[in-house]
């Protein structure tokens, strides 16, 4: 029988290069979740961009941004409208912040019209129609406070003007339950991330199928009838 040959030698184990390597990678991980995240590029306030001459701005949380910047885009004398986050404490946040439920942010859309073209009150009147106002923290499918209603007035006469709006839509709704929509001054507004700006235009597939599957428009049908809007 033939004498097998000898195995090589076992090389000496490494410790210290082993180690050396698990510190820098410890590092590596260290630098990376602990650094600050880069603030998205936006000013975190409300108005956004230097604003034509004669426009004002209004703000709407009305669920899904998605849906309300598709709305009020239909709407003349809209000039502009920015998918974003409002009414929380934490500044700049990203989309995965806001859905964590963690933020006090709403998903909402800030508005820049012509009041020469459509006045404010037009806008609020056309927004009760757009929304459930009827169900706190949650619109359609999507449930949490980052779906919640809201009007974020941009100052004192733009508030009475949309409780004048809720006043007289209190007087004339066609539906028993009370309306839950909340009116408040408007805090610092946070633009979105680019993939959510007109979303309704860039992925219309998408938007159409989401609208769709999540009984937006059915229930809207549903509460106002042939006042239901767009």
């Amino acid at each position: 029988m033939n004498t097998p040959p000898n195995k090589p030698a076992t090389q000496p184990k490494q410790p210290a290069f082993w180690l050396a390597l698990a510190l820098i990678l410890g590092l590596i991980g260290w630098w990376f979740y602990a650094s600050p995240r880069q603030a998205p590029d936006a000013p975190g306030q409300t108005v956004t961009a230097v604003l034509p001459a004669g426009s004002e701005v209004a703000v709407f949380a009305g669920g899904c941004f998605w849906c309300t910047e598709a709305d009020f885009d239909k709407v003349p004398g809209v000039l502009a409208t920015t998918s974003g986050y409002t009414g929380g404490k934490t500044a700049n946040p990203t989309y995965a912040e806001v859905s964590s439920h963690t933020t006090g942010h709403a998903e909402a859309v800030q508005v820049v019209f012509d009041p020469s073209q459509v006045s404010y009150r037009q806008l609020v009147d056309y927004f009760w129609h757009t929304i459930d106002p009827t169900v706190k923290d949650r619109q359609f499918c999507d449930i949490g406070t980052p779906y919640r209603t809201a009007i974020f007035a941009t100052s004192p006469e733009q508030l009475q003007t949309a409780q004048a709006s809720r006043a007289a839509l209190e007087a004339s709704k066609p539906f028993a339950e009370p309306i839950v929509t909340q009116l408040l001054m408007a805090d610092d507004f946070y633009p979105a991330e680019a993939e959510h700006q007109n979303y309704h235009q860039v992925n219309p597939v998408r938007y159409d199928f989401y609208r769709q599957g999540c009984g937006r428009d059915a229930r809207l049908a549903q509460l106002w009838g042939a006042k239901a809007k767009p």
